[in-house]
């Protein structure tokens, strides 16, 4: 059996190929159950009233202590670290030398010398391969995502996490608090004193109002969730599930999951030895109608993401002299497609025709089958100017809406063509059951897609305006 993603790659027809059809379960939010009322009821929630996102479960926590935990963040992001004071957090983006996106996360400066990073598995598997290779002296405590189905056993984190969010959001704060409470700058940090237990603080806005993401040691969980959740039954809170969490970015613009652009640079072998087979670059799979047999056609760059106010060229880090050479005027831009509700229609009702095979399964609310998703995106002249990379539907909006990258002459507006399911009937992973295509037509849409978030969000986190 391989040991470590080189020795799978070794033995691969190609990275695209055993990406493609990897054999994992659905992925799915850890711990939190699916719906406490219902996913419509949750989504609206954030825009009418508030709503309680569990964090706790699903998302790695790395924790960087000692003398050289801001030259490693400096030395492997893309951000500046000029204005990266204590209670301040930042959007961290690394590249590899070559200018490809590898991951993003959250990164805390609790103390002087101590940060906290929350995220998806590969940029906290770059952060700790660089500590390690780098000889930084740092100690980094690894805090794994929650078991998907714990099978019973206890479930034990460092911390819990909690975000509450929408219009009534600090009406439950300070209710919370017994008074007002310091509205903060966009992701700045505090403290705050819940159910006698201590929980720190960080100033959000996912809805476009004032929010907080609290968080505070695993054995607090309970009673700090209990205490949230009464305090905010007059206001309209809603606990969010497991199954409505993911959507709430169709609304405010982030795209969760870019493949990371590790698989082929000879100079990356000895980080790809060190990955291990059960690594996510290893065992999470790609989706999608967009096939090619050259993994480099999926990697992205900064800019594509919507990550280009990100960069700042003050600092030395791992991938600047590449991008540096970008044409950033050239790049991808990221937009929102709002999807033909008659075309939608056509995928539910060709579940109901015993004539031919139906077309791919769009689950409700988050339709996405893979972890990293690449459907084609065509023109009216069947060029492919992007790619759709998270899709689901909007209750609040009232139809399918994917966040994507297309090229930078194509205008909000345009009709394009998101082509959903994959080729060939599709591939072999087991979230995919025999299909076919379908040419779903899409208008090009400003990101984020929710006016109230558009016109009224924090710049600069999913607006990407300007840096923080």
């Amino acid at each position: 059996m391989p040991a470590n993603l080189q020795q799978i790659l070794d033995a691969a027809v190609n990275p695209v190929d055993h990406l493609r059809n990897v054999q994992n379960d659905a992925y799915i939010v850890p711990v939190v159950s699916s719906e406490f009322s219902n996913w419509r009821l949750e989504q609206q929630a954030w825009r009418e009233s508030a709503i309680l996102f569990d964090q706790t479960h699903h998302m790695d926590t790395l924790l960087i202590r000692g003398k050289d935990a801001l030259k490693l963040i400096s030395d492997t992001a893309v951000n500046s670290v000029a204005n990266f004071e204590v209670n301040r957090a930042k959007q961290y983006v690394s590249v590899t030398e070559q200018g490809w996106v590898i991951g993003d996360g959250i990164l805390f400066r609790e103390e002087d010398d101590e940060f906290v990073y929350i995220g998806r598995p590969p940029a906290q598997n770059w952060l700790r391969y660089q500590a390690e290779v780098g000889r930084y002296d740092v100690d980094i405590e690894l805090d794994r995502r929650s078991p998907t189905n714990p099978m019973g056993q206890p479930v034990d984190r460092v911390h819990w996490r909690l975000q509450i969010q929408g219009p009534r959001a600090w009406d439950i704060i300070e209710k919370l608090n017994g008074g007002p409470v310091e509205k903060l700058k966009f992701f700045h940090m505090s403290s705050l004193t819940i159910a006698g237990a201590k929980a720190r603080t960080l100033r959000h806005g996912m809805s476009g109002v004032p929010g907080l993401e609290l968080w505070g040691p695993y054995k607090d969980y309970v009673k700090v969730r209990e205490a949230i959740m009464a305090a905010g039954e007059e206001f309209g809170l809603r606990a969010s599930g497991g199954r409505t969490y993911p959507t709430n970015t169709l609304e405010s613009g982030w795209i969760p999951d870019p493949l990371p652009g590790i698989y082929t640079d000879p100079d990356l072998r000895a980080y790809r030895e060190w990955l291990p087979a059960t690594s996510a670059e290893a065992r999470n799979a790609i989706a999608g109608s967009f096939v090619s047999s050259n993994i480099e056609d999926y990697y992205l760059t900064p800019w594509e993401l919507g990550y280009g106010s990100f960069v700042k060229f003050d600092h030395d880090f791992i991938g600047r002299s590449a991008l540096e050479r970008v044409d950033v005027e050239a790049q991808r831009k990221k937009v929102t497609l709002a999807w033909n509700t008659e075309d939608l229609g056509k995928i539910f009702t060709s579940m109901l025709s015993d004539e031919g095979t139906g077309y791919k399964y769009f689950d409700l609310p988050l339709a996405n089958y893979g972890y990293f998703n690449f459907d084609s995106v065509l023109d009216g002249d069947d060029r492919n100017v992007g790619f759709s990379m998270w899709t689901g539907f909007s209750a609040n909006e009232r139809r399918a809406l994917s966040l994507g990258t297309i090229n930078p002459d194509v205008p909000i507006g345009s009709e394009v063509r998101v082509i959903w399911g994959e080729p060939d009937g599709g591939s072999r992973k087991a979230t995919v059951e025999r299909h076919q295509q379908l040419a779903v037509r899409a208008i090009v849409s400003p990101v984020p897609y929710s006016v109230v978030a558009r016109e009224e969000y924090q710049t600069g986190w999913r607006t990407a305006a300007v840096s923080v």
